[in-house]
Formats: C-alpha cells, structure tokens, sequence
C-alpha cells in the first residue's frame, strides 16, 4: 500500500513557565486530579525553568529521521504532532491535509503495549483526524518496537557505559535496575487481548538489555512515576522504594536503566536524575542512570525500518526478532482497551 507522509506522534511538554499548568490541565483533563497535586507537579517542571526536554527531543529525532531518509532513498515527508501541547496533532493534521497528504503513517515514541502507551495514541490519531473533517489523511500506525535491536542495542550499549563509571572494586554488589512508567494494576491486567501485555513486553525488553549488556549481574524490572490516587492499586514496587530494599540487603552500586523510555524526557531527569539519585545518596548506594536511544542512528534506523515493512512487499520478512515473545503487530481495535474506572 503506498503512502505519502510519516508523522511522528509524541507526548508533548511546555516550553515556558506559563505553559506548564495549561500543559498538565491537558494532560489530566477528565481524571479528577486535585489542583494541589497539580501544583506539586509543576514545581518539577519549574524546577528546570517551565521547559519539558521533549520537544527538543522531538524536534532533534525529527530532523535525524528526516537526514536518515534523505540518505537511504525514502522519499516520504516528516511531520510532527503531540498528544498534549504544541504542535498539537490535530493542527498537524491539519497541515498534511493542506499539503496535499492523503495517507500517512505515524511513528509513536512509545515502545509499548497497553492503554497510555499505545491505545491512546491511536484515539488521539482518529480525534485529530475527525477535527479536521473528511479530507483529513487516513493515518495508521507503526507497530510497537520494544524488542527492536534498534532500540534494545542503544540501551544496552548505554547500561555498558553506565557499569563503567562505577568503581571495579564494587562490582560484586552492583545491580542493574530497569525502570517503566507505572500504570495502574487494572490497566496493566488488561492490556492486551490476553492482558498483562505492557508488563510483558517491559519484561522481555528488561532480559534483552540484561543479556547484552551484563548477564553476569543480577537484575530487576521496577516502577517509577506514579502520579494516580492513593486508593488505586499500582505497579509496584516503585524505585526509591526498591533502592532502599536493595541498600538493607548489601546491594553497594546501582545502574539505573530507563527502558520504558525512547529519551531523557522530564520524567527521567526529574523522577530519576534527581529523585531517585537524592534517594540513593541518602542510602550510600552508588548510582549512574543509563542512557535512552534519544536519536542514537541505530534507533534512528529503526524508524526507517518500520516504514519499509509497511512499504516493502514482502516487508514482513523485513522483521527482525531478539526475544522469544510473540511479535504483536500494530494495535488492533481491541488490543489495548482502556479498563472500566480508569482514573
């Protein structure tokens, strides 16, 4: 099937301390959040000057995917659109369809199942898409990539850095942790056909990196950013609280390995680089955060061998497999359903 345009689909972030309240109304709009936690949220945001890294993340990952197709002979324009601040997607779309785009596919800087972090997007596409009316592009998304090499590799290669900052002499007690956005149990149970789908795929990610990188040390798959009401059940155990599990048991160094995550976005250099290493300072534990593929061209890369396996025929043999997961393919209509009471 051809196609004329890929649109990269991100998350967004505020650019400027007055953006950041309208920003997080948007990102809770509909959830009951209370303005007070609200206001604690902003002050991580305001702690870095109002501005979220993402859109810069975004506006680099564009033009390297742009350069990596001018390189390899893919004549497919790139566009960009967020979920919840400028460019917002429906002004995106808006756009493709002036410029004369009448089907495109969309690449999602999440490399996950489940609600949030795939589901979601695929509704914001088909919002956009409706406000913009019936001429807007039909816009299909990019299958999830979680066990890529082009995004496996680039993390692994980081954890391979991280380990040697630490001292030598402290190896036997250094552990890796892999960190992922927490989502409530609900959602996590039902992500997927079958359920469970997001903490699947997190585990299989997890044991890739492990086995590339250091297979000799132990490891463990953990939770980070939590931001839902107390009385919900969540994914646990969060990160300070497994560094302080760790530090009682004789763990002496941690490597830290954001695997949920394609860059160094807030919730990384917020709930990691500054929260979690606070909380590792006060234990004595030695801590080095890894890396993210950020625009690394491996990860670059990737993105274009996404496309070629929509635009190739035979494209499907294009795929190429590290894990011995099933590969599950683009989200269809009922894969990541959003669970009853979702807060």
């Amino acid at each position: 099937m051809a196609y004329d345009a890929l649109v990269l689909v991100s998350f967004g972030g505020p650019e400027r301390p007055e953006d950041v309240l309208p920003f997080l109304q948007n990102v809770t709009r509909g959830r009951g959040v209370p303005p007070e936690r609200l206001a604690e949220v902003a002050e991580h945001y305001l702690h870095f000057g109002g501005v979220s890294p993402i859109n810069q993340q975004c506006r680099e990952l564009l033009a390297a995917i742009r350069a990596d197709f001018a390189a390899n002979g893919v004549d497919l324009p790139v566009y960009w659109g967020n979920r919840n601040w400028d460019p917002m997607l429906a002004d995106t779309v808006a756009r493709m369809r002036d410029d004369g785009v009448r089907r495109a596919l969309a690449f999602v800087t999440s490399a996950y199942g489940g609600y949030s972090s795939c589901r979601q997007y695929q509704e914001d596409i088909a919002a956009a898409r409706a406000a913009v009316g019936p001429d807007a592009p039909v816009i299909e998304k990019l299958r999830q990539f979680w066990d890529h090499p082009g995004f496996v590799d680039p993390h692994a290669d980081a954890v391979r850095a991280a380990l040697a900052q630490l001292d030598p002499a402290k190896r036997d007690g250094t552990r890796l942790v892999f960190t992922a956005h927490s989502i409530p149990i609900s959602a996590a149970d039902t992500a997927g056909p079958s359920g469970g789908r997001y903490t699947a795929q997190l585990a299989e990610t997890a044991r890739l990196v492990h086995a590339a990188a250091a297979p000799e040390l132990p490891y463990d798959l953990v939770w980070q950013s939590r931001s839902g009401p107390p009385q919900v059940p969540w994914l646990e155990p969060d990160i300070n609280d497994h560094l302080t599990a760790l530090a009682s048991s004789g763990v002496t160094a941690v490597v830290v390995s954001p695997i949920g995550f394609v860059s160094d976005h807030l919730e990384v250099v917020w709930d990691l680089d500054t929260e979690a290493l606070e909380t590792a300072k006060q234990l004595g534990l030695d801590f080095v955060r890894a890396g993210t593929p950020g625009t690394d061209p491996r990860f670059v890369a990737m993105v274009r061998e996404l496309v070629a396996e929509r635009t190739t025929p035979g494209g499907e043999r294009l795929r190429r497999r590290l894990g011995e997961l099933p590969m599950w393919d683009t989200c269809p209509t009922p894969c990541c359903v959003p669970p009853a009471g979702r807060p």
